[in-house]
């Protein structure tokens, strides 16, 4: 699958992932394919876990939104993913369905979202969590998440914490791999530059 973090400290955000697409037992490494599991709209970064095909998929239904799409705080994430539960269905044609004893209709999306305003996670059932410190998604996210637990105080940056995640989810998951692709930029809340620093 994947490893893809989120971070926030001292007034910065870095959203990062690494860039190994997996089809069952094969993989298609960084130099075989453009592999950007990170896309931008307006000035929210959303990295994604799962099938390859959310990857288009989300960032068309999205800007299908267009106005609309609005990732400004918790609420306004919900609601945005609320509407583009209705488009995946019409427009993209989504299975919504994932087991008989399902309380909602699966919007089956795993997401992390970065910009100025906060740290995001979307689920499937479009549940939505906004984050203090750090979070990450896909399979690699338990050895990232480690790896950030015990680097986040001594570190200078969310950008330092975040590059730590991936390179240890690219480490230790077999469906993780460098090079890693990195966002960086300050929060609403800090002073500085809101213009976005990338590292491949």
């Amino acid at each position: 699958m994947t490893t893809i973090v989120v971070v926030k400290k001292q007034g910065e955000i870095a959203i990062a992932s690494d860039a190994l697409v997996t089809f069952g037992e094969t993989r298609l490494p960084h130099g075989y394919e453009v592999n950007e599991k990170i896309f931008s709209i307006g000035d929210s970064y959303v990295g994604l876990a799962g099938s390859t095909a959310h990857y288009v998929v989300l960032s068309g239904a999205m800007r299908y939104l267009s106005d609309d799409c609005k990732l400004g705080s918790r609420e306004e994430v919900f609601n945005t993913f609320q509407r583009l539960h209705v488009v995946l269905k019409d427009k993209f044609f989504l299975n919504p369905k994932e087991d008989d004893s399902d309380p909602y209709e699966s919007s089956q999306i795993t997401a992390l979202i970065a910009n100025p305003s906060g740290i995001y996670g979307v689920y499937s059932y479009r549940e939505v969590f906004s984050f203090d410190r750090f979070w990450g998604i896909g399979s690699g996210r338990n050895f990232a998440l480690g790896a950030m637990f015990t680097t986040y105080e001594r570190a200078h940056s969310a950008r330092e914490v975040a590059e730590i995640g991936i390179k240890a989810g690219s480490e230790f998951d077999k469906s993780s791999s460098l090079p890693l692709r990195v966002f960086s930029f300050a929060s609403a809340i800090s002073a500085g530059s809101e213009v976005a620093r990338e590292q491949t």
